[in-house]
């Protein structure tokens, strides 16, 4: 073989190599975009945060999960809500989730279940949907967020 030969394997070899590289990357790695003030002071709109694709969090984890709220008729729903993970399974369920999840006095949040709560005072979080379940969550944010302005 050539030396060029060689040279246009080894370009098809290292071009293969980056493409699975980008595969696997996308496969355990996602970026979202925040929509919204759910999540100030930590998060604002318009911040990029990198998430790990996982199912497994921690009790303090900020979670992207899909949305479990219909959307308003005209409104285009947001596929995912960025939250933070304030119970897990077996743990008491908050006082003012109960209501929300019809869980009685020292109630524990059930296997494949999770609270989330939004960082700011006002926010659409378990208070008002209930559990999220596990197997919604896209996974957990690794990065602070960088404004994109």
């Amino acid at each position: 073989m050539t030396g060029a030969g060689r040279a246009t394997v080894g370009l098809a070899v290292g071009a293969g190599a980056l493409l699975l590289s980008v595969r696997v990357l996308r496969s355990r790695i996602a970026l979202i975009r925040v929509t919204g003030s759910s999540m100030a002071p930590a998060f604002a709109d318009g911040d990029r945060l990198l998430v790990r694709r996982t199912t497994r969090v921690r009790r303090g984890d900020a979670v992207v999960f899909r949305n479990p709220l219909p959307s308003a008729e005209g409104d285009e729903p947001l596929p995912w809500l960025v939250k933070r993970v304030c119970a897990l399974p077996g743990d008491p369920v908050p006082p003012d989730v109960r209501h929300a999840v019809g869980a009685p006095d020292g109630g524990t949040v059930p296997a494949g279940s999770l609270v989330v709560r939004g960082d700011a005072a006002r926010t659409q979080d378990s208070r008002h949907f209930g559990y999220v379940a596990e197997s919604t969550v896209l996974g957990v944010v690794l990065t602070r967020p960088t404004t994109t302005g």
